[in-house]
C-alpha cells in the first residue's frame, strides 16, 4: 500500500523545491533589478509583499475550489503557473513601458503556483500511508531547504561564470523543474485526505476551535520569523556588510537554508524520540537570540553566523505546526492546511514587508529593520506555550 505513493511523496518534496524556486530566486536578484531598471528599494520591498499576499489571497479562495475540480487538477495547475511565472520574469519586463510593472506581473503569476503548492502539498503527504507523520512532514519541508540551497547555490556558481547580466537565462533553467514535475502530477496516485463518508470542518467551525486560532497565530509568527531574516538576507550580506554579491549570497541565505534543512532533516530522522513541544520552544529561544545578534553586535562576522543559526532555529516552526494541528484537529480537512498556509503566508508577507519599511524609515537601515522583526519570535514562542496548555486541558 505503501509503495504505490511512493513516487507521490517524491513528487510532492519536488514541489517543495518549486516553491522554495518561487520565493527565493527573486531576491538574489533586488539589487541587479535597483541597478539595471533603477527601482528603488522601497517598490523592489514590493515584490516580497505582493508574492506573499497574491500567495494568501490563493490560499482564501483555494478552500471553494480545491475539492470541487481535485487535488491533481489543482496540483498541475499550480505547477503551470509557477513556470509561467518564472519564464515571464526575464520577458515581461522589456515589453512593459515600465520594467517594474513587467517584474510584478511574473510574480503574480507564479505567486499564485506557489500559494497553491503550499495549500496542496502538506496535505497530501500527510494522507499518503506512512508510520510516524510528524517525521513525514518535517522531512518534507526540508525539502524546502534544499530547493532554497540549491537556488542559492546554482544561481551564485552561474553568476560567477556567466556574470549576473545573464540572470536572464537561469530563470529559463529554473523553470523546467515545475514544467517537469507538473507532467509527473498527472498519473500518481493521490489518496483522499478524509475517511469515507467522513466530512472535513469548514471555516467557520475551525475558528471557533481555540487550539485553532492559536495554531493559526504561530502560523503567522512561523512565517514570518522565517522569512523575515531569509528575504533579505543577501542584501543585508551585500549592503549592510558590504561584502560582494557571491560571498553575500553563499555566507547569507545560502547557510540560513542549509541550517534550516537540518533542523527539519534532523526532526525528520529522529522525530519519533524528540517531544515537538519542547523542540519547537527552545528554537523559539534560539531565534530570539539570532535576531539580536544580527541587530545588535557590530562585528560583520557574528551577524553572518547569527543569519545563519536563524535558519537553525527556523526549521522546525512551519513543519512543526502543521504536525500540531493535524493531531489536534484530525477533521481539519483541505481548510484547516488553507488556513494555515494562510497564517504562515501572511507573515511571510508582513515580516520581510516590516523589516523592509522599517529599513526604509531609517535610512535604508536593515540592522533596526531586522531588530523590529524580533517581535515575531517572541510572539511564536508565547503561541507555543499557550498551545501545549490548550492540549494539557483537553
Amino acid at each position: 500500500m505503501k509503495n504505490q505513493y511512493n513516487r507521490t511523496i517524491t513528487a510532492c518534496f519536488t514541489g517543495y523545491i518549486v516553491q522554495a524556486v518561487v520565493n527565493n530566486f527573486a531576491p538574489l536578484l533586488f539589487l541587479t533589478f535597483q541597478r539595471t531598471y533603477g527601482i528603488p528599494l522601497s517598490q523592489i520591498t514590493m515584490l516580497v509583499t505582493v508574492n506573499f499576499g497574491v500567495q494568501l489571497l490563493v490560499d482564501i479562495l483555494s478552500v471553494g475550489f480545491v475539492d470541487k475540480i481535485g487535488y491533481r487538477a489543482s496540483m498541475v495547475m499550480a505547477h503551470a503557473f509557477g513556470a509561467v511565472g518564472l519564464i515571464s520574469l526575464p520577458l515581461l519586463p522589456e515589453l512593459f513601458t515600465h520594467p517594474f510593472a513587467g517584474i510584478l506581473a511574473a510574480v503574480v503569476l507564479y505567486a499564485i503556483g506557489g500559494g497553491l503548492l503550499e495549500v496542496l502539498v502538506s496535505p497530501v503527504v500527510e494522507a499518503c500511508p506512512s508510520d510516524n507523520k510528524e517525521k513525514a512532514m518535517s522531512m518534507l519541508h526540508s525539502f524546502y531547504c534544499w530547493g532554497h540551497v540549491g537556488v542559492v547555490a546554482f544561481s551564485a556558481l552561474f553568476f560567477q561564470i556567466f556574470g549576473i547580466d545573464n540572470w536572464k537565462v537561469i530563470a529559463f533553467i529554473w523553470a523546467l523543474i515545475p514544467l517537469c514535475n507538473g507532467a509527473v502530477f498527472i498519473k500518481v496516485p493521490i489518496p483522499s485526505l478524509m475517511k469515507e463518508g467522513e466530512k472535513g470542518l469548514d471555516i467557520r467551525e475551525l475558528f471557533s476551535t481555540k487550539i485553532f486560532l492559536v495554531l493559526f497565530i504561530m502560523m503567522v509568527c512561523a512565517g514570518a520569523s522565517e522569512q523575515s531574516v531569509s528575504q533579505w538576507a543577501s542584501t543585508f550580506a551585500e549592503k549592510g556588510l558590504g561584502i560582494s554579491k557571491t560571498a553575500g549570497d553563499l555566507a547569507g541565505p545560502m547557510s540560513f537554508a542549509i541550517l534550516m534543512g537540518l533542523s527539519r532533516a534532523f526532526y525528520g530522522k529522529y522525530g519519533d524520540k524528540i517531544n515537538l513541544d519542547r523542540f519547537m520552544i527552545y528554537s523559539s529561544a534560539l531565534c530570539i537570540a539570532s535576531y539580536l545578534c544580527i541587530s545588535l553586535v557590530p562585528m560583520p562576522q557574528i551577524s553572518l553566523m547569527a543569519c545563519a543559526v536563524c535558519g537553525l532555529s527556523v526549521g522546525i516552526m512551519w513543519p512543526g505546526t502543521f504536525s500540531r494541528a493535524s493531531a489536534s484537529i484530525p477533521r481539519g480537512g483541505t481548510a484547516m492546511f488553507a488556513l494555515l498556509a494562510l497564517g504562515g503566508d501572511l507573515g511571510c508577507s508582513g515580516g520581510p514587508t516590516l523589516v523592509g519599511s522599517i529599513s526604509g524609515s531609517f535610512g535604508d537601515n536593515l540592522r533596526l529593520g531586522i531588530l523590529a522583526g524580533t517581535a515575531f519570535p517572541v510572539l511564536l514562542l508565547a503561541g507555543i506555550l499557550l498551545c501545549s496548555q490548550c492540549s494539557s486541558r483537553s
